[in-house]
């Protein structure tokens, strides 16, 4: 019997070309470019999918220095007095009351700064 394997292949390619919508050039209906463009960009985002936890720990850390420079201390200190002081809020929540909230921010930093004396 002879068999055609024509539906699962192209089945295989749409399903490929799909995925590849937005492409540019022949990346997006070449099967051949479309297929590396797509293993990498599948690479890319498993990749960045952890990344990006580790940006945004990067930046919130970077607004909670910047927010407590004013105050006379630099983040390590800061966060190290946090701990002694026994506050466990954690850097997102920081970031975002430094930003959103600075008076509640002032009365952390003071609770910091009384843990460190």
């Amino acid at each position: 019997m002879r068999v055609k394997r024509g539906v699962p292949s192209r089945k295989r390619r749409k399903r490929l070309l799909k995925q590849a919508k937005g492409f540019w050039g022949r990346r997006k209906n070449n099967i051949r470019r479309a297929k590396e463009t797509l293993i990498r960009a599948l690479a890319y985002s498993y990749r960045d999918r952890r990344q990006r936890k580790r940006d945004f720990r990067r930046l919130w850390i970077a607004r909670i220095n910047a927010a407590v420079r004013p105050y006379g201390l630099s983040y390590s200190k800061f966060m190290g007095s946090l701990k002694k002081a026994g506050v466990e809020l954690d850097r997102k929540a920081l970031s975002e009351m430094a930003i959103r909230e600075p008076e509640s921010f002032k009365a952390v930093v003071d609770v910091a700064k009384s843990g460190l004396n």
